[in-house]
């Protein structure tokens, strides 16, 4: 397989930006010098990589050559930069590492490890995902790196425990008083509007199993916001699982209070990341394992 960089930095471009026009733009070159490159590329794999659709996306072979523009690419970035032709002035100097990130995560602890990180020049393009579904972006080569919930490392990964998300059914006052008087009984929850974050959240109907083995059906509201998520439960659309580092401040003001206060989700979390001897992911990986060491639980 005989693949030049050239190439590699267009199909990549290609996959980003979402169609041939876009890349071009984006390489300052004419879209018939992209698909050139892209027939050349194709060629020398001997496969299609690319499905035609708006917006284009990776065939199962493009994914695996995706995976490989990617790590070629930071790994080119890295080798510009030691050798010294890299200037703070130059914003296209700045290493962009994609990545993702579930989005309780990204509210709560990441964000100052990303700006560690921003400090050295590494940028990140962050992808939201559910810890659970994380993983599919990496083996995709949609990423470089991953906060998950799953420990196998994907193939060509490497694996980092970082901590433990720990979840407790939360409510507000008023909510507890109108569905809940008597506490968390097996009636009571039955009958409890529930907030969900999204239709692969299964948090809430984790908890519901802890307390009986049964079939619920409770009223539920989704709401595919991190962010507004403690709020609208502070508001009563519901109870819902939350992370103490959301729930603070609310507990501290008499906003929210856990309905059944011995019970709790853990959810634990981990790094992977494709192994590479890279400056930049190296520097990334460090900035979230320090960052979660100081926020999560062991």
């Amino acid at each position: 397989m005989d693949v030049q960089f050239e190439q590699l930095r267009t199909f990549l471009a290609v996959v980003d930006h979402g169609s041939f026009e876009a890349a071009a733009r984006q390489l300052h070159v004419t879209p018939s010098a992209v698909s050139q490159r892209m027939k050349a590329l194709e060629s020398s794999v001997g496969q299609v990589l690319v499905e035609r659709a708006k917006p284009v996306r990776p065939t199962r072979s493009g994914q695996v050559v995706l995976r490989l523009a990617r790590q070629v690419a930071l790994l080119e970035t890295d080798a510009v930069q030691e050798l010294g032709y890299d200037s703070a002035a130059d914003p296209a100097e700045f290493t962009r590492i994609p990545v993702v990130v579930n989005g309780d995560s990204l509210n709560t602890w990441v964000l100052p490890a990303l700006a560690a990180a921003a400090r050295q020049r590494i940028g990140v393009d962050v992808y939201r995902e559910d810890q659970d579904h994380s993983v599919e972006l990496l083996r995709r080569g949609t990423v470089l790196a991953a906060i998950t919930s799953e420990d196998r490392p994907v193939q060509g990964c490497a694996v980092r425990p970082l901590g433990r998300m720990r979840y407790r059914p939360m409510a507000s006052p008023e909510f507890v008083r109108t569905w809940l008087p008597d506490g968390p009984t097996i009636d009571d929850l039955a009958r409890s509007p529930v907030l969900v974050f999204d239709r692969r959240d299964d948090l809430q109907d984790r908890y519901l199993r802890q307390r009986a083995r049964r079939s619920w059906d409770p009223p539920r509201s989704y709401l595919p916001s991190s962010g507004d998520f403690p709020e609208a439960i502070r508001l009563g659309l519901g109870w819902g699982m939350l992370p103490y580092q959301q729930t603070d401040r609310y507990e501290a003001a008499g906003l929210l209070v856990p309905i059944d206060p011995e019970a709790g989700i853990d959810v634990p979390l981990y790094w992977q990341q494709w192994r590479l001897d890279s400056r930049s992911l190296g520097v990334l990986a460090d900035a979230v394992v320090a960052a979660a060491g100081g926020a999560l639980e062991r």
